[in-house]
């Protein structure tokens, strides 16, 4: 189980980015739109940098919805390859079932 506070802390993260998504979008099309001023994409790149850091979408990480394991995540099952192994040998992912040879 990983601990409470790095879970809580992403789920911080995920807000902001959502918070702050449209706004952050539409000062990088100024900044990327060559034919506006260099003055207005400079002030857009400093606004820009003005975001707070977490609200990038880049800092977020994918974790287990179980546990919060940040390693070896599936994004389809959205969980730890831990916790799909214990889940899969419970038979309660369907189609799911662990080999042996």
């Amino acid at each position: 189980m990983a601990k409470k506070a790095m879970v809580e802390r992403e789920l911080k993260r995920q807000k902001l980015v959502v918070k702050y998504a449209a706004k952050r979008a539409a000062l990088k099309e100024i900044v990327k739109d060559e034919s506006k001023p260099m003055e207005e994409r400079f002030k857009a790149t400093l606004k820009l940098a003005k975001l707070p850091r977490d609200s990038s979408a880049t800092r977020l990480h994918n974790r287990c919805q179980l546990t919060g394991r940040p390693h070896a995540y599936y994004r389809k099952f959205k969980i730890s390859r831990i916790a799909l192994r214990e889940l899969g040998s419970n038979g309660l992912i369907p189609g799911l079932v662990k080999s042996s040879w």
